[in-house]
């Protein structure tokens, strides 16, 4: 017999696991204290302008095709995929990297910047190809209920590279600091610094370099679209502006949840909201982590983010764009060792509708613009439009154009909203970092230990922060459910 189970939150995780249950034949219902679905991926649509609030970045296709795969469709079936050539630009203080879309190119480029460079190159992508392989197919299926999950003969001949860092195995074979920067930025997507990092994780680096960098027609907020369409066509019931109270409990197991003072009975509860506010909905005794416990975790950067419409194209630029013309290491230290506004931040620009003609009016642009910062930082307008005036001073002048006068209007979002909107951790942006001590059956666990029926699901969980981690994350859920309580 199938189960009733209540989700709280739909962004992907959530939508992943609804569409697993469902197809397993249990009454799924979602429920989104917002008015739309997606998450921290919504979606902003102003005078002819769209933006993604969230997520930007369309890496590991592989991953997005064997989810709608294990549902007997396509990615091809719900949205346009583009392969971006380029992929994207970095801008240094004294030159321009641009990242092709094959590995030709980039050897090209790294020839340029440093002769003899490709060699090592194409043999540490070879080692991230691996070590990829394993991580998609092994490492991240895991559900992180034991260590004994990571004793296979694979990861026992690799075990020395969980205690390497990415920040070494890169300097060890470049010597150029413009190089080393390119290959420590994909692990930025993992949430913490390069020297934090394990160097397995150098499969972030096949994700870039091997796989390329892609872009769904409309952006990505059509992957949430598609996930809806799929979720409802399997049965779910999808109830936005729905906001979850409470998690009940009678004698240790959950009986359901209180949604805008209603009881909404349910077998099992899912949640795929932030995990620390997910256990705030809980009676004290039902919580399994303390609010110690969350502090001393490493936690991934929060972000300040503005949405800039333009009323010209603008030029010099791509789809992506990253400004590292000031110091990384120096801005990195300001997110996590010493947390504190940065003084000279790096910042990140996406322009979608450079290679998307639909994303803006014609003859206009769509700006998103971000500055990765540490969680839990002072935020006020003041600091918003303090940040804005840096970056969009150096952004005019590495790029050879007047901007600022050509702003139709421009929308901000930061720690306070990450809190506002998505119940976000001290406004996190991107989840628990996945250092060495938050790796596999060391991040918080799926499924309670002290409530029988309730499970959780999302970035603070496994396999960990990204996009195709949190539906990876949804599946693996989905999966214990029907091993644990079916």
């Amino acid at each position: 017999m199938g189960k009733t189970i209540s989700i709280i939150g739909s962004g992907f995780s959530s939508l992943s696991a609804a569409c697993y249950l469902a197809k397993a034949g249990h009454k799924v219902s979602v429920f989104e204290k917002n008015d739309t679905v997606g998450g921290r991926a919504r979606q902003l649509v102003r005078d002819g302008f769209t933006f993604d609030i969230g997520p930007s970045w369309y890496w590991m296709p592989d991953v997005f095709e064997k989810f709608f795969n294990d549902f007997g469709k396509s990615t091809n079936d719900y949205y346009q995929l583009d392969k971006l050539s380029p992929a994207y630009k970095i801008f240094f203080s004294d030159d321009v990297i641009t990242i092709g879309d094959h590995m030709d190119q980039i050897c090209e480029e790294f020839e340029r910047i440093e002769a003899g460079s490709s060699k090592p190159l194409r043999k540490f992508i070879a080692r991230a190809q691996n070590h990829y392989d394993i991580a998609i197919n092994k490492v991240v299926l895991k559900p992180g209920v034991s260590p004994f999950e990571l004793v296979t003969k694979e990861i026992i001949t690799r075990i020395d590279q969980f205690f390497k860092t990415i920040s070494s195995e890169v300097r060890k074979n470049f010597k150029n600091p413009k190089l080393i920067a390119t290959l420590e930025f994909p692990v930025l997507f993992l949430g913490a610094k390069p020297n934090q990092t394990p160097s397995f994780y150098s499969f972030m680096n096949y994700a870039d370099f091997g796989l390329g960098t892609w872009h769904p027609k409309g952006g990505m907020y059509e992957i949430i679209k598609a996930m809806k369409n799929l979720a409802e066509d399997l049965g779910v019931s999808i109830n936005t502006s729905n906001n979850v109270e409470k998690i009940k409990v009678e004698k240790g197991k959950t009986t359901g949840i209180e949604v805008n003072g209603k009881i909404i009975n349910s077998d099992i509860v899912l949640s795929g909201a932030d995990y620390h506010h997910s256990e705030t909905l809980l009676d004290k005794a039902y919580r399994q982590y303390s609010e110690s416990y969350w502090d001393k975790r490493t936690f991934a950067p929060s972000s300040l983010l503005f949405y800039i419409g333009f009323d010209k194209k603008l030029k010099n630029v791509e789809h992506h764009n990253l400004f590292f013309d000031t110091d990384f290491e120096a801005h990195a230290e300001e997110i996590y060792d010493k947390p504190q506004w940065p003084e000279n931040p790096l910042f990140y620009v996406n322009f979608p509708s450079v290679t998307d003609k639909s994303m803006a009016p014609d003859g206009c642009e769509t700006g998103f613009f971000l500055i990765p910062i540490a969680p839990d930082l002072e935020d006020t307008e003041e600091l918003r439009e303090q940040y804005f005036d840096i970056i969009i001073n150096r952004f005019e002048k590495k790029t050879a154009q007047n901007v600022k006068n050509h702003i139709l209007f421009k929308e901000s979002f930061c720690v306070k909203d990450f809190i506002s909107e998505y119940n976000s951790y001290k406004g996190n942006a991107y989840g628990m970092a996945n250092t060495l001590r938050q790796t596999a059956f060391l991040r918080p666990k799926l499924k309670s230990k002290k409530v029988d029926g309730l499970y959780f699901t999302g970035q603070l969980t496994v396999p960990g922060p990204g996009v195709p981690p949190s539906l990876i994350s949804g599946k693996l859920v989905a999966d214990l459910i029907e091993k644990n309580e079916v």
